[in-house]
């Protein structure tokens, strides 16, 4: 990530804004995987801030607007509560036709600075997180090769990741397990032969 802005001023009311308004906040991006052929994937996603929870997940070879248009109407087909705001830099592919939509479904869209991803800091830890566990250790044939292990991961992200800004909770709270007696096996599960989640087995 890049330094914040040499205004302390700026860089404190923006991160204020971000604490104050965090339940009313998602964000969305984009972020490319390379493919065995020597092609791009584009992985589009969205992003509560409140509890971090991945709200949609998707992978492209054309992110065209109209495609992501597509993509944040399915975010909230989806079943997931509409947030007040929805955060995004300033990447062509989300055009003047994405920014349309996001006011026609009733979201007030912020857009970041030039070159300025610590403003959008829960997107950006997402992607490194899913990288470092996942993307670094995979490489895709095409679009319906990568979705089955990304699917696998946030499923992995959302009830066994545990995150220190959520007090060592899960998105999805996940209940804390009890320390088992002495005599109890703990057994771990693999997630896609890297991410390990431990449960208690008599």
């Amino acid at each position: 990530m890049r330094r914040a802005p040499r205004s302390p001023d700026l860089a404190r009311r923006w991160l204020t804004f971000l604490q104050n308004h965090r339940e009313a906040i998602a964000a969305m991006d984009f972020f490319t995987v390379p493919t065995l052929t020597f092609g791009i994937l584009y992985c589009f996603f969205v992003i509560a801030h409140d509890r971090r929870r991945i709200l949609h997940c998707n992978v492209t070879r054309n992110p065209q607007a109209a495609w992501v248009a597509i993509q944040l109407r399915e975010t909230w087909e989806e079943g997931n509560e509409a947030q007040r705001f929805l955060l995004f830099d300033r990447d062509s592919k989300f055009s003047a036709d994405g920014n349309a939509t996001v006011k026609v479904l009733g979201w007030r869209p912020l857009r970041t600075a030039f070159r300025s991803p610590w403003q959008n800091g829960v997107a950006e830890r997402w992607v490194g997180s899913v990288r470092r566990n996942l993307l670094d250790h995979i490489i895709p044939l095409h679009e319906r090769h990568l979705r089955r292990p990304l699917a696998e991961y946030t499923r992995y992200y959302h009830d066994d990741r545990t995150h220190l800004g959520l007090a060592k909770h899960t998105p999805t709270r996940r209940t804390r397990a009890q320390r088992p007696p002495a005599k109890v096996r703990v057994e771990s599960l693999p997630r896609l032969g890297k991410a390990p989640s431990s449960i208690p087995r008599g």
